[in-house]
């Protein structure tokens, strides 16, 4: 499940996209459009910049902006900044990998072959989309 974090992250981005000639954008105007707490919206942002997606100017006239085209960010690198690992179990996570302590061999386990595929394409969808993509009309 998409966590909340994830969701208003998202939003936020999605917003500084739409709005991309009023750069930068107050933290303020993102929480109060998108419906989002500030102070959660804050830590969401700040994640996102140190992830290098955005940067901030302060002062009067400071907010959020992006520092990549959003045609350079993928989904999957949002995802993993924001959510963590693709996997839904460790045992197929490419970044995240662990074994599972309840299973014989990962060969034999049929709930480690479905993970597998699971993992795959959801990777293969968020590897294929933007942050354009998402942002679009």
């Amino acid at each position: 499940m998409l966590s909340k974090k994830t969701k208003y992250g998202l939003k936020a981005l999605i917003h500084i996209v739409k709005n991309r000639d009023t750069e930068p954008i107050a933290i303020s105007t993102i929480a109060k459009e998108e419906q989002i707490s500030v102070k959660f919206l804050e830590s969401i942002m700040l994640s996102l910049k140190k992830s290098g997606f955005l940067s901030s100017k302060k002062g009067k006239n400071g907010g959020y902006y992006l520092i990549k085209e959003p045609t350079d960010i993928r989904m999957v690198d949002i995802f993993r900044s924001l959510e963590g690992p693709v996997a839904m179990v460790p045992c197929v996570s490419l970044n995240f990998y662990e074994t599972c302590d309840d299973c014989k061999t990962e060969s034999e386990c049929n709930i480690h072959k479905l993970m597998l595929k699971v993992r795959d394409n959801t990777l293969d969808i968020l590897r294929g989309n933007t942050l354009e993509d998402l942002a679009a009309d």
